[in-house]
């Protein structure tokens, strides 16, 4: 991933839709400074209450999790990220207050139907 030394970038890619439950990400590709704050957003729509998850890829290496929830106010925190789970905003947002180079990868958020297991997700490029 090329970035110029001091920035990062965040990028969003739609991955799917099934059976009416689905996350969705509005931004487009994001360039931060270090040290910047990060919101990314993801909002979900799905009947009951799914799990909920954001994971990350860093270059040249498979997808890792990197925060889940699986009930409303759950809080999740990571290597400085966090996210909570709001059924009553359908938000599942991550944050971190100061972002650095070494955070620059693709995040996914995705959700999980506890019923069948199966999982929909947004990909973002930091």
């Amino acid at each position: 991933m090329n970035c110029s030394p001091g920035l990062v970038s965040v990028i969003l890619l739609l991955l799917g839709r099934t059976r009416g439950d689905s996350v969705t990400q509005m931004q487009g590709p994001v360039t931060l400074s270090e040290r910047a704050f990060l919101t990314i957003n993801c909002t979900y729509t799905a009947t009951g209450y799914p799990s909920l998850f954001w994971y990350v890829q860093y270059p040249g290496e498979g997808p890792q999790l990197l925060l889940k929830a699986a009930k409303d106010d759950d809080k999740g925190s990571n290597k400085g990220f966090e996210a909570t789970y709001r059924k009553e905003t359908t938000s599942f947002h991550l944050e971190k207050d100061s972002v650095q180079e070494s955070d620059s990868a693709v995040y996914f958020c995705a959700l999980s139907d506890t019923v069948t297991g199966t999982a929909r997700g947004v990909e973002h490029k930091l």
